[in-house]
């Protein structure tokens, strides 16, 4: 299933990933956002956890 979560403001996102190539060494690391969307949404990675900035209410992903 995939994670959903809804802040403060009650607006709920989404959790996805994209894997990119780092310029500099040509790496390839996975990057986690959130989106309104669902489509494509994926669970919660383990060794994550979400907080929400306190500023703007997006919810951020960090690491336990």
């Amino acid at each position: 299933m995939a994670f959903s979560y809804t802040n403060k403001k009650g607006v709920t996102y989404w959790l996805h990933y994209k894997d990119v190539k780092l310029k500099s060494t040509g790496k390839i690391q996975r990057i986690y956002y959130f989106s309104k969307d669902p489509k494509g949404a994926i669970d919660l990675p383990e060794g994550f956890k979400v907080v929400e900035s306190k500023r703007t209410g997006l919810p951020l992903l960090k690491k336990k």
